[in-house]
């Protein structure tokens, strides 16, 4: 199994192998003498679009040269482009759907059987997304992502994740507490809940957003220590979800909230249904009553007709507000989203050079906010123990969600990945944290 994209998609990849392993197949390590690989693509932007074929080519390679039996792709690249994949890349064997997942186990006895027939299995979006708890997990055993719904409603005019993932669809509050409890059970001590719009959970099911009744019930479950919430839009980003969170001892003062931009025009223009007055009374509101909070975002530099004095409003915004976490990408023109057929599309290398000055007007942020953090005695999730060193292991704090933010290096003796312990931090090193456990694990 590939597995490229987003947490969504692996939790998709997961289930895919927990599907296969019911129907009697075996993960194996390595495609070389391998039967079949599955790909699971992601189709957002042409960067990935070109990460996802190349991958595709590669294990094709493979198979012609007889080092695995063949490929199956799947994913959000194959519900863009459908068919075309058989010519884009020839050898492909079978392609699944995003909808369509539960088939991969029909497409993997297609591909044993013998049939050399190309075939594309698709499903319409359900009216409810699949149940999670028969996967095989690629995270570690201590974190687990809990997805709460599929698709998205909102129609931002640079993302074409609806066209690929249909509309927002929630869980049912009992379905996702089944689901974590299944995880619990399993070792997990975080849970990271995603899904395209967060905030926007159970206003489908339920008539209005129920975010915060959720996190009520999963602050419940035995076994479970930390829970991360990611995707949070700032629509619904209600003041009971607020005080939840506030007043949690296991929802981690972390918020991923993506804003995108901060002038009036912009917003308006991708449609993000918020103001700028709204987006930095939000701030100041999760600042006040949410103690030690760390605030991730994610903004978008050289959307089609930002002026240079647009893009500075962004970068006042960025160095006024201070985000611990910020990620910065230029924007993507993509044929099939309503932002290509706008106007004021800027040269590649003014959508470049504004991104690289966003991410150094944040870096001596972070980098300030990793200083402060010397000294501090907080909580470390351990991850792993670091080859070829002695008593030593990589961790995260409540500052650090898994593969997107920093790490904390530790030290201690008779220590092992998923226990949580209580580290002083005694050095910042750029956006890494090397601490020195003082408490006994947990």
């Amino acid at each position: 199994m590939v597995s490229l994209g987003c947490p969504k998609a692996l939790v998709d990849s997961e289930r895919m192998l927990g599907r296969l392993r019911v129907e009697g197949y075996r993960l194996v390590e390595a495609p070389e003498g391998a039967d079949f690989v599955v790909v699971n693509t992601c189709g957002f932007l042409q960067s990935a679009r070109d990460e996802s074929l190349a991958t595709i080519r590669e294990l094709v390679d493979h198979k012609r040269r007889g080092r695995l039996r063949g490929v199956i792709v799947a994913g959000c690249l194959v519900e863009r482009d459908r068919e075309t994949l058989f010519e884009a890349c020839p050898g492909i064997d079978q392609i699944v759907g995003v909808h369509g997942s539960e088939e991969i186990a029909r497409a993997a006895d297609r591909l044993m059987g013998g049939v050399a027939e190309q075939r594309t299995l698709f499903r319409p979006a359900a009216s409810s997304p699949p149940d999670d708890r028969r996967r095989l997990r690629l995270t570690p055993r201590h974190v687990a992502y809990l997805k709460i719904s599929e698709g998205c409603d909102r129609l931002c005019t640079f993302c074409s994740i609806p066209r690929m993932r249909g509309g927002h669809v929630s869980k049912p509050i009992e379905q996702v507490v089944a689901e974590a409890e299944a995880l619990a059970a399993e070792g997990a001590r975080e849970l990271v809940v995603i899904a395209q719009d967060a905030t926007y959970y159970g206003i489908d099911l339920y008539g209005r957003p129920r975010l915060a009744d959720l996190v009520e019930r999963l602050e419940r479950l035995e076994g479970v220590a930390w829970i991360r919430l990611m995707y949070l839009y700032p629509q619904h980003l209600t003041d009971a979800l607020v005080d939840r969170i506030a007043a949690s001892p296991k929802v981690l003062p972390y918020l991923d909230v993506p804003l995108q931009h901060i002038d009036d025009a912009v917003l308006r223009r991708m449609k993000r249904r918020v103001t700028a007055a709204e987006t930095e009374a939000l701030v100041e509101r999760l600042r006040a009553r949410i103690p030690d909070l760390v605030l991730r975002t994610t903004l978008i530099a050289g959307f089609p007709g930002e002026t240079e004095a647009q893009f500075e409003r962004l970068v006042e915004f960025v160095e006024g507000v201070r985000f611990e976490r910020l990620g910065a990408f230029a924007y993507s023109f993509e044929p099939d989203t309503p932002s290509a057929r706008l106007d004021g599309h800027l040269p590649e290398e003014v959508r470049q050079a504004r991104r690289d000055r966003l991410l150094a007007a944040q870096q001596p942020i972070a980098f300030a906010f990793s200083q402060a953090q010397v000294g501090r005695t907080i909580d470390v999730l351990l991850d792993g123990e670091i080859a070829g060193e002695k008593e030593a292991y990589v961790g995260r704090g409540y500052a650090d969600a898994p593969e997107v933010d920093g790490v904390v290096y530790v030290t201690g003796r008779r220590l092992r990945p998923g226990q949580i312990v209580s580290c002083e931090i005694v050095a910042a090193a750029g956006y890494d944290w090397i601490a020195a456990a003082v408490g006994a694990p947990r």
